[in-house]
């Protein structure tokens, strides 16, 4: 297994350290930046080789941005990948939107919950996650890959990568810093950031 996994550029959201989730934030010019910056990384590293990848995205736009900037940085047709529903974020139900310390001020025992034990925790809303339901997508996912791939996603589906492939203990992996500027390669179950 060969995987190159490349969570999106970053968002206004994500610069304000707003729960984005499932919610569709367009990439800033940082982020445009950064995706077109990994592309380069990947061209220089993969050259022609690139061609034999599988490459997929999260339907999201900042996802789907972000692969049309990485694959144009590698010469390659911008529109020739597919998406698989399975790697969307994590949602964060009606939390999306909302910074942690304003979700502190709304509702502090639910915070502290979720400092508790982040891995497991549902925020509010009939269509919240918590990490471990994300996981079993991700994993769903994993185990249809079958060949190597290039993939652009999010922070939330790296980290259940860690913990699926038992790099991490389940809230060390919800915790987990997951940068936009670097690109995570993933070798039959091992891992490590480019």
């Amino acid at each position: 297994m060969l995987i190159y996994m490349v969570r999106h550029g970053q968002t206004d959201w994500n610069a304000e350290s707003r729960l984005q989730g499932q919610k569709d934030i367009p990439l800033n010019e940082t982020g445009r930046r950064q995706a077109t910056e990994n592309g380069a990384t990947l061209a220089r590293m993969l050259g022609r080789d690139a061609s034999a990848f599988d490459f997929v995205s999260s339907p999201l736009g900042r996802t789907r941005e972000t692969m049309e900037r990485l694959r144009r940085a590698m010469d390659l047709d911008p529109l020739e990948y597919r998406v698989d529903e399975r790697l969307k974020e994590v949602s964060f139900g009606s939390w999306e939107g909302f910074t942690l310390p304003e979700l502190k001020r709304q509702a502090p025992e639910r915070i502290a919950a979720r400092r508790l034990a982040k891995w497991d925790f549902i925020p509010p809303g009939a269509d919240a996650e918590s990490y471990e339901i994300l996981s079993w997508r991700v994993g769903a996912w994993l185990k249809d890959v079958s060949k190597p791939t290039i993939c652009v996603s999010h922070g939330g589906v790296i980290r259940a990568l860690f913990k699926l492939l038992g790099e991490m203990e389940p809230d060390e992996a919800a915790a987990a810093a997951i940068p936009q500027d670097r690109i995570l390669k993933v070798v039959d179950g091992s891992i490590g950031w480019l």
